[in-house]
């Protein structure tokens, strides 16, 4: 018999904004300067929620930002949004220099 996947429902919109907001201040990422410099626009920013919304390591990623310090630290391999955070960063720097 074959299995299907198992539908897991999309975690709660307000709470992963701020985990997002909160993952980007722990890693050095400055969401505010990215929106300035038009490095970021409401369809990316819905698409980094989006994906924080429906990554199984929400519980994880609390976690992780609970103990996270006050020096940036990189973005968690198991961030579902490491990728599109690093190339903000990278952008941001790409811009400064």
């Amino acid at each position: 018999m074959e299995q299907t996947p198992r539908i897991r429902p999309l975690g709660d919109e307000n709470a992963h904004f701020w985990l997002v907001q909160r993952m980007a201040k722990a890693t050095g990422v400055d969401l505010v300067a990215a929106w300035e410099r038009d490095l970021l626009d409401s369809q990316d920013w819905a698409a980094i929620v989006g994906r924080c919304r429906g990554c199984q390591w929400a519980e994880g990623c609390g976690h992780w930002l609970d103990h996270s310090g006050n020096v940036p630290r990189d973005v968690p391999d198991t961030c579902l949004n490491n990728t599109r955070l690093e190339r903000i960063r990278a952008r941001l720097e790409e811009s400064i220099a």
